[in-house]
């Protein structure tokens, strides 16, 4: 299952990459209104993602539950200055952090796929879950940035 995800997850990026250098810096920095998150914010939301997730798939298997603070997204994509940043440099960086991401899915061993997580506040999953969830997420966040 893991390998599984971790070749999805590749496949996703490479091919969201390619979509995503098609716009430009001052398009990517544009909000449709003044609540809405930019496309460059929105990348900044992937990569917070990914920094998070990491964290999670990593700790996960050295425990047998693991507890984990929630995310306040808005919080880091307001504190971490996404739309000052180049739209090219966010592309690398979400792209290649995911890169990693997928070969440390590819290591989990299927025994610690079934390792209770708690985050926040929310119900106890599965770090497979997790890993699966974080595909969905990245899916459906690519939409809005397409």
């Amino acid at each position: 299952m893991a390998t599984d995800i971790a070749s999805e997850l590749i496949s996703i990026v490479e091919a969201a990459s390619e979509s995503l250098r098609r716009i430009d810096n001052s398009q990517a920095s544009l909000r449709s209104t003044p609540d809405d998150w930019s496309k460059k914010e929105l990348l900044g939301h992937l990569i917070d993602s990914a920094a998070n997730n990491h964290q999670r798939f990593v700790r996960a298997q050295q425990v047998k539950e693991l507890t984990f603070p929630a995310y306040a997204q808005e919080h880091w994509v307001s504190s971490q200055g996404y739309g000052d940043r180049s739209w090219p440099e966010l592309i690398d960086l979400w792209r290649l952090y995911n890169r990693h991401l997928a070969h440390v899915i590819s290591l989990i061993p299927q025994e610690k796929l079934a390792v209770t997580c708690v985050i926040g506040a929310n119900e106890p999953v599965t770090l497979g879950y997790l890993l699966e969830d974080y595909v969905v997420h990245i899916r459906h966040h690519l939409q809005d940035l397409g």
